[in-house]
């Protein structure tokens, strides 16, 4: 009985002795190839390659993967043979046949091809992407894409670029402030290399910050949001710069009618260390003011703005990687009246710094560590006679962020974990005025605030089976508001009664957020897929303005005490469809969304008070928006393009506004049309390109009525919003032609005509009342008359392009 039981014991170690050999033989017999892409002509990575892994024995046995941000990529796969296969548009196709018996780092070099097409806005891409991944609402865009289209003066613009996607609308003329689903445009996390961006417009808003030449790739998200990004409701714009050329020196430019930009960029050890600097400026001021009368109202008027981009690019050894990258840029516009007793300046300006390291810990993990710092400024001064009056406002940011990529052996699972943080100053507005030579003194100033903002994630993009594909995460977020700050205590008639001063780092007021995402694919077939996502999204930071356009004067504040952080819930369904062997893709895709603690100014506020923290004037509301999008785009050919529409409701409703009545947001557009078509005549040669667009013009509150009560004249005005301005529609065209193109030159020029068909779209609108009580003759009368302020007419503009 005593031997059978040691036998029984003998065998059951012995299974589990075998079954733990099988299991180590199994993860023996597993490889994993690694290793990173990068561009032939330059030795920049590449971002988004698509890399398809074929084993030579079962070719069912098929596996893909796209590269990161820093061109890096990896297999886990069974000992065996394979063929390797490299995809990148605008590239030649990689093929190579490996032997993996054991953990093989090798990194791949793609030559540029010539192209039959251009590409009008998204790729970079898996042919079958739209249907096959997780993503719902990513676009990625190449910046070759967005120097192909007709631009205001000629100026490549990723901004504008972006507002022709379906759900993505522009403010109004000329403006590079963009608004998302509905959302309002502080709903935009801008990011260049991973620093944040507070404005991202020069000369209020008809060109953005972003520099074509100094830009390596955009990427859009606009739902489905995943849990490593945060801070914002709407939407991600992430921008990376170019990293510099490693191979050989290079300068390339152009010189139009008002802008003239120049790069230059080389190695400064060949494929080891690099470097890249680009700036531009406009000079129509520089242009005019030598033919202007000295009794010209322009004389002496400044209207222009200037940045620089610069990056070092330094590859330690093959683990190793880092990058330092910066950006400034700045606005002035300044004027006098006509006899010179009052001279005006308005200027803003932003700098952005990152550091970047890279590290590859092992073929399975990456770490992605920033420290960047952001600086936005705006001032105005004004003198009139002796006396000067200035203004200054601002928001500063010093962060820290560390990412961790794993992916799973031997499971389909990507897991990222990361943290983030921020330390935040605002300065809404401080006072200066001078008087004479001898007397100076400052108004009370709006104390500063000061904010510490830490995020926490993780995320998971994972398979199950052939069909299903997610991204799950989670997000904890906490914000504090913290001193050195004084909140002013008011009355019931808004009078400053006491104050409470809070020392340096003491808490004020702290929140706490869990932030839940996942996206979903269901693979209908393999050119039809459903998609789905939900988000929950927490963000700190308020901006709120007077003006119907955004403008560098709208003032940050954190969340505070009396300010709750927005929150919005978005969910998002749709339809994804390639034919024709993936020349054309489209979807259809619906959204909901539900925003909570937005802000605006109070009716009627004083915004000279002083006495008040500016957190004080606002009121707090709830806000939605629902609508569907359509998308169809042609990839293959001489003929090119994409066309986009959207039906979207977005709606606005504060107990404080509008009588409680919920309200249509003022970016409210019923329709938004987009087309964009691209011909290439003679092959890498010459070519055009089109883009129409059509929209419901924006909302408007207008004077309905005016009435004598006392002896002043009152004015009644329509509910909140209640009418619109007339619809907005333009054609733009460009014609791109290639003179030249020698191995060490490069000449070309381009003709953008903005407007063609010169309409009068608004801009503003205007009331303008008439009153005569005495008429010489007739009756007395009150008259009111609407006018319309058109901004742009048709617009031709020529650019010279060069490369050495």
């Amino acid at each position: 009985m005593r031997k059978g039981r040691e036998k029984g014991k003998m065998k059951k170690h012995g299974l589990l002795f075998f079954f733990m050999l099988t299991t180590l033989s199994a993860f023996a017999q597993r490889a994993t190839l690694s290793g990173v892409v990068k561009n032939a002509a330059d030795g920049e990575t590449v971002f988004g390659a698509y890399l398809l892994l074929v084993n030579m024995l079962d070719t069912e046995d098929v596996k893909y993967t796209t590269t990161n941000n820093a061109g890096f990529y990896t297999f886990s796969v069974a000992s065996g043979d394979y063929i390797l296969q490299i995809n990148m548009t605008g590239f030649k196709t990689i093929t190579d046949t490996l032997s993996i018996t054991q953990n093989i780092r090798k990194n791949y070099e793609v030559a540029s091809e010539v192209m039959m097409m251009k590409e009008v806005v998204v790729t970079a891409e898996r042919r079958d992407e739209n249907v096959s991944s997780v993503n719902v609402g990513r676009v990625d865009m190449k910046i070759e894409s967005v120097k192909a289209l007709p631009a205001l003066f000629g100026e490549p613009d990723v901004i504008k670029a972006i507002q022709l996607l379906p759900g993505v609308q522009s403010g109004g003329e000329g403006n590079s402030g963009f608004y998302v689903r509905g959302g309002n445009a502080d709903q935009n996390l801008i990011l260049l290399d991973e620093a944040t961006v507070y404005n991202a417009s020069h000369l209020f808003g008809f060109f953005s910050v972003f520099n074509a030449n100094a830009v390596k790739n955009i990427e859009l998200y606009k739902s489905g949001i995943p849990a490593y990004h945060g801070g914002r409701l709407s939407s991600i714009l992430d921008v990376r710069q170019k990293e510099g050329n490693m191979k050989i020196f290079s300068t390339d430019g152009g010189i139009g009618l008002i802008f003239s930009n120049l790069t230059v960029q080389g190695p400064i050890k060949k494929d080891k260390a690099s470097f890249i600097i680009s700036g531009r400026r406009t000079y129509i001021d520089l242009l005019i003011q030598p033919f202007l009368k000295e009794t010209s109202p322009l004389k002496g008027t400044d209207f222009y703005f200037y940045d620089l981009n610069a990056k070092l690019n330094y590859r330690i050894n093959d683990k190793h990687h880092i990058f330092l990258g910066g950006y400034y840029g700045k606005d002035l516009y300044g004027f006098k009246s006509e006899n010179g007793g009052i001279n005006t300046h308005f200027n803003w300006a932003n700098a952005a710094a990152s550091m970047r390291w890279n590290y590859i810990i092992t073929p399975k993990l990456f770490l992605n560590t920033s420290l960047t710092f952001s600086d936005y400024d705006f001032g105005t001064e004004m003198a009139i006679d002796v006396y000067r009056f200035k203004l200054i406002s601002g928001v500063r940011d010093y962060a820290l962020k560390s990412d961790l990529t794993w992916w799973l052996p031997d499971k389909p699972h990507v897991f990222t974990f990361g943290a983030h943080y921020i330390f935040h100053k605002f300065n809404p507005n401080s006072y200066e005025i001078e008087a004479g030579t001898d007397n100076q003194f400052s108004m009370p100033t709006s104390t500063n605030y000061y904010a510490n903002e830490l995020s926490l994630y993780i995320n998971d993009e994972f398979e199950v089976g052939k069909r299903f594909k997610f991204n799950a995460g989670l997000r904890f977020s906490w914000f504090s508001h913290i001193g050195s700050f004084t909140r002013y205590i008011l009355d019931e008639f808004d009078n400053v009664v006491d104050s409470t001063v809070y020392k340096p780092g003491e808490v004020i007021k702290s929140y706490f957020g869990l932030e839940p995402r996942l996206s979903a694919r269901f693979l209908i077939h393999d050119k039809l897929s459903l998609k789905a996502s939900y988000t929950l999204n927490n963000q700190y930071l308020h901006q709120v303005s007077m003006a119907s356009i955004s403008l560098p004067t709208d003032v940050w504040m954190p969340s505070t005490d009396l300010i709750k952080p927005q929150m919005a819930s978005h969910f998002s369904l749709g339809l994804y469809y390639n034919f024709k062997d993936n020349m054309y893709e489209s979807y259809v895709d619906g959204y909901y969304k539900k925003m909570y603690n937005l802000i605006e100014y109070q009716d009627g506020i004083d915004l000279s008070s002083v006495t008040k923290n500016p957190d004080q004037l606002y009121t707090i509301g709830e806000g939605q928006s629902y609508g569907v999008e359509f998308y169809l785009k042609k990839n293959k050919g001489k003929f090119t393009g994409f066309a986009g529409y959207t039906l979207s409701f977005t709606t606005r409703e504060f107990e404080d506004l509008n009588e409680g009545k919920p309200f249509y947001a003022r970016y409210d557009r019923r329709h938004d049309v987009s087309l964009t078509l691209s011909y290439e005549i003679i092959r890498n040669k010459l070519s055009v390109s089109a883009v129409w667009i059509l929209s419901s013009g924006n909302t408007m509150t207008v004077p309905t009525g005016l009435y004598l009560y006392g002896g002043t004249y009152i004015t009644e005005y329509s509910e909140r919003n209640a009418y619109r301005m007339p619809s907005y529609h333009r054609l733009d065209l460009s014609v791109d032609w290639t003179i030249a193109k020698r191995k060490r030159f490069e000449t070309g020029i381009n003709l953008s005509i903005y407007n063609v068909y010169n309409r009068k779209n608004p801009f503003f609108i205007f009331i303008d009342t008439e009153i005569d009580l005495n008429p010489a003759e007739g009756s007395p009368y009150i008259a009111m008359q609407a006018y319309q302020m058109s901004l742009f007419p048709i617009l031709p503009s020529l650019t010279w392009n060069f490369k050495f």
